[in-house]
């Protein structure tokens, strides 16, 4: 009897690898299963499990994970205004772990002998899929061909040519794309350098807006509820809104350098128009109705938060523990927040909120003050300097 093994498949080049391989050289009874992450349509669903067949595989299923990924994930990064290194907004990175919960669960409920993934030996995704695979199975075995063989993808294409794999286009494979509802990341070989930038072709997304427009968008307790003054109960679908209007201006490229998992710094091209602006415009939201605590407090979670997703630490508990205070610090981030969109930028213009802290009552900044006097001014300055007025008579500086 074969033993079984379930492949997280995407049907690009690494897994259609791997699915080939395991069949035909191993003789393994190959489950290939994909966790979608919002990235793929009905139509690409359909495409990925006909080729999965066709490498060989004996049994495929699509797993959507999408609503636990914006439930248990993309809303937190918003409450938290995750960018890493104040660029990415760690799309592919969230993602993978929640694609590898579905996986290793499909896994146990087929009973499955292995697992296995496509990923290299060289990024992140090993240590993501690895880590989540053996903290929720360490019973079931992780198979890894691409790393363990140490393959560049020209091996990999002649590999599934010498078997008959001919009809795929491998020349658009030159590029890895991981497309998800948070963004897409596009690695290649002007990403392998630090001088080079990706072309303008390697974009999945491309600019066919050339006029001004306005956005607006609007949030309830920190989760968007509207996109130009439709209301969203989904908010899955009111992301893919603004990506759909952001990307249309060629909104959301950029290129991430930093430091990986493993240790090397690396480099990747992204596009995530609808992360982009929800998060910035989520930040400006903020500035006017958080205290000035709280959004100290909130960016060293968010900080930490993020840099915790991206490092494969999901299931640490006290990740769990962030998204409390993240979530408490949400109660009062209602409002609208207008942007003017443009090709390859836009401008945040401003909010309008019920608990915008502009409080004119209070006072006007630079203009009129109303809720306390000069004198107030004049003693209160007076104590607050008394530390330093201390420090520099004593020093003598």
């Amino acid at each position: 009897m074969k033993k079984k093994v379930v492949l997280a498949f995407s049907g690009g080049l690494d897994t259609s690898f791997c699915a080939t391989y395991l069949a035909n050289e191993k003789g393994y009874e190959v489950y290939t299963a994909i966790a979608n992450t919002g990235g793929f349509s009905e139509k690409e669903l359909i495409e990925v499990e006909k080729r999965a067949y066709q490498l060989g595989a004996t049994h495929h299923v699509t797993l959507d994970v999408t609503k636990d990924y914006y439930e248990k994930s993309i809303k937190y990064m918003v409450f938290g205004n995750v960018l890493r290194n104040g660029t990415y907004p760690i799309s592919v990175s969230s993602e993978r772990i929640f694609q590898a919960i579905a996986i290793i669960e499909y896994a146990k409920k087929v009973g499955a002998h292995y697992v296995a993934h496509g990923s290299t030996g060289a990024g992140n995704d090993q240590v993501r899929f690895d880590l989540t695979f053996q903290v929720l199975a360490p019973n079931i075995e992780i198979l890894t061909p691409t790393r363990d063989m140490c393959l560049t993808r020209e091996q990999e294409i002649n590999y599934l040519r010498e078997h008959g794999i001919t009809d795929m286009d491998f020349t658009k494979m030159e590029y890895s794309i991981n497309k998800g509802l948070w963004g897409t990341s596009i690695g290649g070989k002007e990403t392998l350098k630090s001088n080079k930038t990706l072309p303008e072709d390697a974009y999945p997304s491309q600019v066919n807006k050339h006029n001004k427009e306005t956005l607006t968008i609007d949030f309830e307790e920190g989760e968007i509820a509207g996109v130009n003054g439709q209301t969203f109960e989904n908010k899955i679908a009111a992301i893919r809104e603004v990506e759909k209007i952001g990307s249309a201006f060629g909104i959301g490229r950029d290129m991430h350098i930093g430091d990986t998992i493993i240790g090397i710094k690396g480099r990747v091209g992204f596009e995530a128009a609808g992360a982009l602006l929800i998060i910035n415009a989520h930040k400006m939201l903020e500035k006017h109705t958080l205290t000035k605590w709280q959004q100290y407090w909130k960016d060293q979670i968010g900080t930490w938060y993020g840099m915790f997703l991206h490092e494969a630490q999901y299931l640490e508990p006290v990740m769990r523990d962030m998204e409390a205070f993240l979530s408490s610090t949400q109660l009062h981030v209602t409002g609208k927040v207008i942007l003017e969109l443009k090709p390859y930028s836009y401008t945040l213009v401003g909010v309008e909120s019920v608990y915008d802290l502009m409080n004119s009552s209070f006072g006007e900044y630079g203009e009129m003050n109303r809720a306390w006097s000069a004198d107030d001014v004049k003693g209160f300055t007076t104590i607050l300097s008394n530390p330093m007025k201390i420090y520099y008579s004593l020093t003598k500086k």
